[in-house]
């Protein structure tokens, strides 16, 4: 096969009377980098956002939600606790409330999900310290006492001090900073013998958290346990309980060991339930990108089919003298296939290395457009994110390029078959 790849190369090389050929050859190799470079960026792209995504939903969210079954809450959820702890692969178990509220200032409004964790869970306040930029986030939720004046109310002086934690874009919404205040207004009211009554109570902001995710931080507040307990009058009962395990993609099968352990009375939802239509949409769509971006290697395909054909027509008196002094019919398609090829790996390779580039600085070229030209591509409360993420993932790297390189070799069939079948007589007849 040696004279077959030197004829092959040395084809690929331009003469003053091939120049046009040797251009199309090099637009043939500039379609395939072009096709593999989008191509990865793209899945990159799409990777990225899956991968952050969930990141973000996990990051604030636990693995496994245990709740009840029959009643609204958990009574005796300690022990429930200590039921689903000795369940294998569990790695954190925390009581957790969840209410929908109302927050108030002088003359702003925001409804809000107002959740209260247990600050003794070292384990949980560890996890969602991350987001807090170091503080200790039960010192926020549990601040020193302040003194009170004197026209204070008598109740909210007699209290232990209230801190509640709001996500950044919803403190900006209040406009609030850490040191003022906010009214909690519950929609379910108070049951006196006078009738329903407003469930009202001030809290003290003590910090606020960023997440990148904007519906966390545009709608997620944060109180104590015991707090939130008393303000909406459930002594020792919480909503459910939220549990995270060492695997992500165990869930179910966690999930399924849980509800053996602590009965019919509750049942349990993960978060591959939970999102599964998020997830598997994203998934699709990834797949889907991929098949109508590979059009783009097709285009250049015909590119090197054009460009080996005129080959062909171009070479007829060498071919005819090749096989002319022997060269079979199979050693002429192999001349013709390496040539196109070479044009494949070429661009296959080049398009790797610009598309690896340009992911591994996407950021930086991303912030850069959007500077030139005044304009965001990603609103956060629009797309749940407020950068442009990217991951590479080796398996999608290894795809693109087969792909690439397959497509190149049967773009090389035709021109190839057609090659050997011509008759050197035909084609030495009249040079």
């Amino acid at each position: 096969m040696a004279y077959e790849l030197t004829v092959g190369l040395r084809y690929l090389k331009s003469r003053r009377r091939q120049t046009f050929i040797s251009l199309i050859t090099i637009i043939s190799i500039g379609g395939v980098t072009l096709g593999v470079m989008v191509l990865i960026v793209v899945l990159a792209v799409m990777s990225g956002f899956e991968t952050t995504l969930k990141e973000k939903i996990l990051g604030m969210n636990s693995h496994v939600w245990v709740l009840p079954q029959m009643t609204r809450h958990i009574e005796d959820y300690e022990q429930v606790a200590a039921q689903v702890r000795t369940v294998p692969h569990v790695t954190l178990v925390a009581p957790f409330t969840a209410h929908e509220v109302m927050l108030m200032t002088e003359g702003r409004v925001a409804g809000t999900i107002l959740r209260g964790i247990d600050p003794a869970q070292k384990d949980l306040m560890r996890e969602l310290g991350h987001y807090f930029r170091g503080q200790d986030l039960q010192k926020l939720l549990l601040p020193e006492p302040a003194s009170h004046s004197p026209q204070r109310e008598q109740d909210d002086a007699a209290l232990p001090p209230r801190g509640i934690v709001l996500g950044r874009e919803l403190a900006r919404t209040l406009l609030v900073f850490p040191g003022q205040t906010v009214i909690i207004n519950s929609p379910l009211g108070v049951l006196t013998p006078a009738g329903i009554l407003p469930n009202m109570r001030r809290f003290t902001v003590t910090a606020t958290f960023e997440t990148g995710m904007y519906e966390y931080d545009a709608k997620l507040a944060f109180i104590a346990l015991p707090q939130a307990q008393q303000f909406f009058d459930m002594p020792n009962a919480v909503h459910g309980i939220e549990v995270k395990v060492d695997d992500l993609y165990r869930v179910r099968e966690v999930s399924q060991a849980i509800r053996t352990t602590i009965g019919a009375a509750f049942w349990t939802r993960d978060w591959m339930e939970m999102n599964r239509n998020l997830f598997a949409a994203l998934r699709q769509e990834k797949v889907i990108m991929f098949i109508i971006l590979v059009l783009i290697i097709l285009v250049a395909a015909f590119n090197i089919i054009s460009t080996l054909v005129m080959l062909v027509m171009e070479k007829r008196a060498d071919i005819a003298i090749l096989k002319a002094m022997g060269a079979r019919n199979a050693s002429i398609r192999k001349i013709f296939m390496i040539e196109g090829l070479i044009i494949g790996v070429c661009g296959t390779v080049l398009g790797g290395i610009a598309g690896l580039v340009f992911t591994w600085n996407l950021q930086t070229i991303s912030s850069a457009v959007e500077r030139l030209l005044g304009i965001q591509f990603f609103p956060p409360d629009v797309y749940f994110i407020d950068k442009l993420p990217a991951r590479i993932e080796v398996l999608d790297v290894g795809l693109i390029v087969i792909t690439a390189l397959v497509v190149s070799f049967l773009a090389t069939l035709y021109p190839a078959w057609n090659a050997s079948k011509l008759d050197p007589v035909v084609a030495l007849r009249y040079e």
